[in-house]
């Protein structure tokens, strides 16, 4: 509808009401098309924005950023490090110093053991003999950890016996990121990349129908399975096989 202007001269009303009707008839006659797009931009702004890829050395990165105290490096006997552990945090609770040492970490990685022929997953240290501890450093949370059995003094030297270096952010990363890595593995677990097509022709690698030729029938990516044709007395019968089962030809 028009803007009421004072200074406009009087128009005729007739003509007013005439011209009212005609935008009318115009807006009316474009609203099809409005609405015909309207499916659109709501189907456009429903759709899900795509999630990032967790990253736990970032996320570790960010608690440490913002974690009160600072890291050291205590030295201990190796192969003891796990006992120095539980000695100092005892210490800690006997000696009312949770207001000041915060965290202790025996840092470790996942390795494979192979024993008597066996492969196995162990936990292994980083770096044996030494153990992380978070703390405000004074007087009296240094004498605590110092004088913890089994360790043998604090790592990073400067001009003052009791006031060792801390670790940079860097190299607490170092240190720990192997043990986040590893849990988010195995939260995580593997998935092989679909590389096969219904039609291919492959072996079956593994189980009663072992070295016989198949043909791919069915897969299924989300469980990694796979159905396959085996001849079998000239008949093909169908078996359904893992994808780590089958090797392409």
């Amino acid at each position: 509808m028009p803007e009421y202007d004072e200074t406009a001269e009087p128009v005729d009303e007739q003509s007013t009401v005439a011209t009212a009707a005609g935008d009318m008839s115009v807006e009316a006659a474009s609203e099809p098309e409005l609405s015909a797009s309207e499916p659109e931009l709501s189907a456009s702004a429903s759709e899900p924005a795509e999630e990032d890829e967790f990253d736990p050395v970032a996320e570790l990165r960010q608690k440490l950023r913002y974690a009160p105290g600072d890291w050291y490096v205590v030295h201990s006997y190796a192969g003891y490090e796990n006992k120095v552990k539980t000695n100092l945090e005892t210490r800690i609770t006997s000696l009312d110093m949770e207001d000041y040492i915060y965290q202790v970490e025996v840092p470790t990685r996942d390795e494979v053991e192979v024993k008597n022929g066996k492969r196995s997953q162990i936990q292994a240290k980083v770096f044996p003999g030494y153990i992380l501890v978070r703390m405000e450093l004074t007087a009296e949370s240094y004498s605590c950890v110092r004088n913890t059995p089994g360790v043998t003094g604090f790592v990073g030297a400067t001009d003052r016996a009791d006031r060792p270096a801390p670790l940079s952010l860097d190299e607490v990363l170092k240190w720990l990121a192997p043990a986040v890595e590893a849990v988010e593995k195995k939260a995580k677990p593997e998935v092989k990349v679909l590389d096969f097509e219904v039609g291919d022709s492959v072996t079956v690698t593994d189980g009663a129908f072992a070295s016989l030729p198949a043909t791919i029938s069915e897969i299924n990516a989300d469980q990694q399975k796979l159905k396959v044709l085996v001849s079998i007395f000239g008949r093909e019968t169908p078996v359904e096989l893992n994808f780590n089962q089958v090797a392409k030809i």
